[in-house]
C-alpha cells in the first residue's frame, strides 16, 4: 500500500483557528455562533441543526449574523483574496473568467433580490483565474434587483484591476451577452458565449457580425468576430445538430479560440461545485445571512486550494473535522467521528 502524502497537521490546525478568528462577531455567544457556522459548513449540515449542538438557539445565530454579518463578510472576502494573492505572488498578467451561480429557495418572495423563473433566488457573481492547477477567487459581488449585467462585470473587473493585475483575456458565459457588456469588455481581449437564437446563425460560421439591439442607437452597436459551431446530439430516435456561438476579438484560428474559451471558462464551473460542497443549509431567507454562509463556503474552498494536489476536497474536509474534536464537537460527535474515520481511511486506500 502506498502511504498518501498529507499536509502537516499543524497547517490544518492553523486553518481551523484562523476560521474562528475570521468570524469575529461581538457578544457573549460569539464562540458558539462561530463554531455553529463552521461546523455546518464542514458537515454540510443545516445551521439550525448545528446550533442546538452548541447550546445556542437558531434565532441567536440569526441575530448575530443579521446585525453584524456584512462587516464579517467583508473580512472573510478580504481573507479569500489574500489567499489568492499569496499564491499569485509575482504574477502580473492573468486570464479572467466571470460567471454567476444561483441559489434558489421556494416560498415567500423576498424583495430587492434576484429572482429566477423557478422561484426565488440569490445570485452571486465571481471572477476567478486558474494558476498551477488551482482556481483562485479574485472578486465577488452579490447580484440584487436593478443591477445590470454590465454593472456586475464592471464591478468585478474593477476589483481585479485594483489588486494590480493586468487582464490578458476575459471569458464570459452567454448570460452576460448584452451590447453594454460587449462595449465594456471590448477594451480587453475577450471571448463570450452567444445565444444562437440572438444571432440566428444556424450553420458553421466564422466572420464579422454587428449587434442589432433595438434598445441601443446605431452608433452604440458592437461589431465583433462571430464563431458558430455545431455538436451532434443523439436523441432516442434520431441524431440532430445543436449550434453554439462565441463572440471574440482574438486573431486566432477558430479551433484555438474555442479551445481557449473552454480552458479559461471551464474551471469556474468546477469552483462553484466545490464552493457549494461547503455550503450549509438554512431556513433563513435574510440576504445578509445567505450571503455570509456563501462567502464562508467560498473561504473554505479558498483554503482548500492551498492543499490541492496533496489531498482531495473531501479529504481536506474530513481532516479538518478529525483534527478539531475540541472545536467542532456536536452531541453526536462520537458516532460521526467513527463514521468519518472509516470513510477517510477508505479514501486513502482507494488512492
Amino acid at each position: 500500500m502506498v502511504t498518501p502524502s498529507l499536509p502537516h497537521q499543524n497547517n490544518i490546525q492553523q486553518i481551523g483557528y484562523k476560521l474562528l478568528s475570521m468570524l469575529n462577531f461581538q457578544g457573549e455567544k460569539v464562540e458558539e455562533v462561530a463554531k455553529t457556522l463552521i461546523s455546518a459548513c464542514l458537515w454540510n449540515d443545516s445551521v439550525e441543526n448545528k446550533s442546538r449542538a452548541y447550546d445556542v438557539s437558531p434565532q441567536t445565530v440569526r441575530n448575530y449574523v443579521e446585525k453584524q454579518g456584512m462587516e464579517v463578510t467583508e473580512k472573510l472576502l478580504e481573507r479569500a483574496r489574500k489567499i489568492s494573492l499569496e499564491i499569485l505572488k509575482g504574477v502580473n498578467e492573468i486570464d479572467l473568467s466571470i460567471d454567476w451561480t444561483t441559489k434558489i429557495w421556494y416560498g415567500k418572495p423576498v424583495k430587492g433580490l434576484g429572482s429566477s423563473e423557478k422561484g426565488n433566488s440569490w445570485n452571486y457573481a465571481t471572477a476567478t483565474t486558474k494558476y498551477k492547477g488551482k482556481v483562485l477567487l479574485l472578486a465577488f459581488i452579490p447580484q440584487v434587483n436593478g443591477m445590470t449585467k454590465d454593472e456586475i462585470v464592471k464591478a468585478l473587473v474593477e476589483q481585479v484591476m485594483a489588486m494590480g493585475f493586468k487582464i490578458r483575456l476575459i471569458t464570459l458565459d452567454a448570460g452576460f451577452y448584452t451590447v453594454d457588456v460587449l462595449n465594456f469588455i471590448s477594451q480587453f481581449k475577450y471571448i463570450i458565449a452567444v445565444p444562437v437564437g440572438d444571432v440566428k446563425v444556424y450553420e458553421e460560421f466564422d466572420g464579422d457580425y454587428t449587434t442589432n439591439s433595438k434598445r441601443h442607437r446605431r452608433d452604440e452597436q458592437v461589431k465583433f468576430r462571430l464563431l458558430v459551431y455545431s455538436k451532434e446530439k443523439v436523441g432516442r430516435k434520431k441524431k440532430s445538430l445543436v449550434y453554439f456561438a462565441r463572440a471574440t476579438n482574438l486573431d486566432l484560428s477558430k479551433r484555438e479560440v474555442l479551445d481557449l474559451y473552454n480552458k479559461v471558462r471551464g474551471p469556474i464551473e468546477t469552483s462553484y461545485r466545490n464552493i457549494k460542497a461547503f455550503l450549509p443549509f438554512t431556513s433563513s431567507t435574510k440576504f445578509v445571512f445567505r450571503t455570509l454562509i456563501f462567502v464562508l463556503a467560498l473561504v473554505l474552498y479558498s483554503l482548500y486550494t492551498i492543499f490541492k494536489g496533496e489531498v482531495g476536497r473531501e479529504e481536506f474536509r474530513l481532516l479538518l473535522i478529525l483534527l478539531f474534536p475540541d472545536l467542532f464537537n456536536p452531541e453526536n460527535f462520537t458516532f460521526n467521528i467513527v463514521e468519518t474515520l472509516i470513510y477517510t481511511i477508505d479514501l486513502f486506500l482507494r488512492r
